[in-house]
């Protein structure tokens, strides 16, 4: 997806999808017939756990970010296990999610709570056929492989052949219970990091986006809710970056790394650590556009007009508008000379910047700019808005 969304509507190619996905949360139920015993709900807790390293260990940290190295047998072998969570193919995820932090939170983000609200990104998104489209030109060095290819075309299969696994050994009520509750369960954990942790927790960086850290979606998805802490440096294998944060993805690769199976895990260094990278021209400029855009330039004008009306009894609107229109022609300075007066006050921009994003040295430079935005939005709708 290189444009923003132009319907968020179901897509009819995606309904033997969205069927899918319906039976598997329908089938849950199934457990009042198959009963529920404690071998089926450990079952169900192992699979989650081993699907989501799967997720978090293969398609995010591996083949999205390349936060370690592997050969390629392991690399097969990471994508047929995320793959068993029937999120569809290694390709497309890892495709997508790069297109996530290139656009993250703006229109071009397929699933930013943001742009489209919480339903289409925690699980509209998936049957909407332009936020799935993917450009596997993101996935160059992957998509050399033959194999991952061919499994990324029948993403389908290590899913399908693990439920039936688990019915030809346990039978229903472990197919049930171990395999379908586990897989909606991984299903919805990793949606929320779409939709939910870019809505609740704290920021520790400034990223330019809604990213943020939270503790409880880290425990369920193995160190994934440090979101915060990966937006701000999405290279590092792990993501729990102070001793406290949980990080039990990191914890099996370093495991893994003692094995032999992995090798050069990328930890984040100290100056990332402390929070020291330079913010650059494009991150102030987008984050002061955010800040501007909290205020409402169309409750200013109504203010205005307001007060004029009340100054001036008897007088038309466009009487109004053209001595604006008159006022505004003399350019910038002018602009700044008479509508800054009208704008919230620096302290309410600092105090609403600081609820809004992480602190940074930048954050003045981000204030100044994001009330000069916010003074030219008030002068275009002062040169064409319309009547009270």
């Amino acid at each position: 997806m290189h444009a923003p969304l132009t319907s968020r509507k179901l897509d009819p190619s995606s309904w033997p999808m969205l069927v899918l996905f319906a039976v598997f949360h329908i089938a849950c139920f199934a457990a009042y017939f198959t009963g529920v015993s404690w071998s089926a709900i450990g079952l169900c807790a192992a699979l989650y756990v081993v699907r989501m390293f799967g997720v978090t260990a293969g398609y995010h940290r591996y083949f999205a970010h390349r936060a370690y190295k592997t050969g390629r047998v392991m690399q097969f072998l990471l994508a047929v296990l995320a793959q068993s969570s029937l999120q569809s193919g290694v390709l497309w995820w890892a495709a997508k999610h790069r297109d996530h932090h290139k656009y993250s939170d703006t229109p071009l983000d397929a699933h930013s709570p943001r742009q489209y609200g919480f339903w289409f990104s925690h699980i509209g998104w998936i049957f909407n056929r332009e936020a799935c489209a993917a450009d596997y030109t993101r996935v160059a060095e992957f998509a050399r492989y033959p194999e991952l290819r061919w499994l990324d075309r029948h993403h389908w299969l290590p899913g399908a052949a693990l439920g039936f696994t688990v019915w030809l050994v346990g039978g229903w009520q472990m197919l049930v219970v171990g395999f379908v509750w586990s897989t909606v369960l991984l299903w919805h954990a990793t949606f929320c990091i779409n939709s939910l942790v870019h809505v609740f927790g704290r920021q520790r960086y400034l990223t330019g986006d809604d990213s943020r850290n939270n503790w409880l979606f880290a425990l369920l998805s193995l160190g994934e809710g440090w979101h915060n802490n990966h937006h701000y440096y999405m290279a590092s294998a792990r993501q729990g970056f102070r001793w406290w944060e949980i990080d039990i993805t990191y914890y099996v690769l370093r495991g893994l790394k003692r094995l032999g199976l992995v090798c050069e895990l990328r930890d984040p260094p100290a100056h990332v650590l402390a929070g020291e990278r330079p913010v650059s021209p494009e991150m102030k400029e987008r984050i002061a556009a955010l800040l501007a855009r909290s205020f409402s330039a169309e409750r200013i004008v109504k203010r205005m007009q307001r007060r004029w009306a009340e100054l001036h009894p008897g007088a038309s609107f466009e009487e109004w508008r053209a001595r604006w229109q008159q006022q505004l022609a003399h350019g910038r300075e002018q602009i700044a000379h008479l509508i800054h007066p009208e704008l919230p006050s620096l302290d309410q921009f600092y105090r609403r910047a600081r609820r809004q994003f992480a602190r940074t040295p930048a954050l003045e430079d981000i204030v100044s700019r994001a009330r000069e935005l916010l003074a030219q939005a008030v002068a275009m709708r002062l040169q064409g808005s319309p009547a009270l």
